[in-house]
């Protein structure tokens, strides 16, 4: 299991703790910004401008894009509150890199963001660079009493970046995975491999789930509560391209008594038949990665399909999706492989806030919310998910038909015997 970050979990508790000095804490902030941002710019590295501008569906955005955006967050929710006479780099950026925060104003359409030519990128990275100075300016400086509340902006605004990390890599794929030339994002980009381990028995009863400990998590990740589970039986490993091409030899995508309504609906608008950016070339599948277009390896993953997908490849399977809580307690317990890391996994559960869940009463509360409705949870990570930002209790949220992620699945099946 991959942990919250150790360096951003140390920081968090030496802030509130008495044994370290304010310098050493606001140093170490510091370092832990840069590091964040400098991943940034790391992913956006082999990026041309062009690359950085397009925008090739309105699920995704704009390379460029996301580092103004995150470079916003820092603007408008750290330096504007915290930072006496701080002017921003440009008044125009707030608008057109605000992205859902209704309460801090008027945003550029979520479609158009590829129509935003200018500013360019060198214009943001310029804006980064300003921002980034701003921040290094108020952890220096700030009044040790104004340091609890500074950190606690900057902790949400370096895990909100780590999940523009992943975003700018699943949406730059689908943009050149509608490139005819099939462009490679990293020709060194890693391959993954399946073992078969079949099943690991998941102990019934009531288990707590949700966040606990001293790390940070996102407020959809509490409270604890607790659940109870049926008896079931998990598998040790998702599912592999192999058996997805068993599926769909069996007419998976064919046969509309597998489907879900909306589903079908879906096969039947969008011409489903394999895999998002599976290609059938002279015969042989093929697969669009960052690493370019690669052979379909059977005893890989299988990635960028829908929740519609997973749900009719399970009950292909007389299997089930598990429920978010079944796997939680599975990754808590060691009994599950490649839960983080390889593919985000589907869940049959939607996303819904917990018992007792309040979202925060500022514009940061809007950050998870205001979605719990319509979408379904995934857990675990992708192999696009920045070092450090997985742990058991993260959850992932997407509308079902979505499949431009990193996005694969798991089953479990039950013992109905008597039941």
């Amino acid at each position: 299991m991959t942990p919250s970050s150790p360096v951003l979990r140390r920081l968090r508790e030496d802030t509130t703790t008495a044994d370290h000095s304010s310098a050493d804490v606001r140093l170490a902030w510091r370092h832990a910004f840069r590091n964040v941002r400098a991943e940034t710019e790391r992913r956006a590295a082999p990026l041309s401008a062009e690359d950085q501008t397009v925008q090739s569906m309105p699920d995704a955005s704009p390379t460029k894009w996301h580092r103004a955006h995150t470079t916003w967050f820092f603007e408008q929710f750290l330096l504007a509150r915290h930072l006496a006479g701080y002017r921003a780099f440009d008044e125009s950026f707030g608008y057109l890199f605000n992205s859902y925060y209704v309460a801090a104003g008027p945003r550029h359409a979520r479609p158009m963001r590829g129509l935003i030519t200018r500013p360019d990128c060198q214009a943001v990275t310029a804006y980064r660079a300003h921002v980034d100075t701003a921040v290094a300016g108020l952890l220096a400086d700030a009044k040790d009493s104004d340091l609890s509340a500074i950190v606690r902006v900057l902790e949400i605004g370096l895990h909100h970046e780590q999940q523009h990390q992943e975003l700018i890599l699943t949406d730059i794929l689908h943009a050149f995975s509608a490139n005819p030339v099939s462009p490679v994002y990293d020709p060194a980009w890693p391959a993954r491999k399946i073992r078969c381990n079949g099943f690991a028995e998941l102990p019934g009863g009531i288990h707590s789930i949700g966040f606990t400990g001293d790390g940070y998590c996102f407020d959809n990740e509490q409270p604890v509560h607790r659940v109870f589970l049926q008896p079931a039986r998990i598998a040790r490993v998702p599912v592999s391209n192999k058996e997805w091409l068993e599926f769909m030899d069996d007419g998976g995508y064919t046969t509309p008594s597998l489907w879900l309504s909306d589903g079908w609906t879906n096969v039947e608008a969008q011409g489903w038949c394999a895999p998002g950016y599976w290609r059938r070339i002279d015969g042989e599948w093929f697969s669009m990665t960052l690493g370019g277009l690669r052979r379909v390896d059977p005893d890989g993953p299988v990635m960028h399909v829908s929740y519609y997908e997973a749900d009719a490849f399970a009950r292909w399977a007389r299997k089930h999706l598990p429920s978010e809580a079944e796997w939680e307690v599975a990754a808590r317990a060691g009994l599950i492989e490649d839960a983080f890391g390889v593919a985000w996994q589907w869940t049959r559960s939607g996303y819904l806030p917990y018992p007792g869940y309040r979202a925060a009463e500022d514009a940061l509360g809007e950050y998870n919310g205001k979605f719990m409705i319509n979408q379904m949870v995934l857990r675990g990570s992708s192999q696009a998910t920045p070092m450090g930002h997985a742990r058991a209790s993260y959850r992932n949220f997407f509308y079902p038909h979505a499949r431009w992620q990193f996005s694969g699945l798991r089953l479990v099946e039950y013992d109905t015997v008597g039941v």
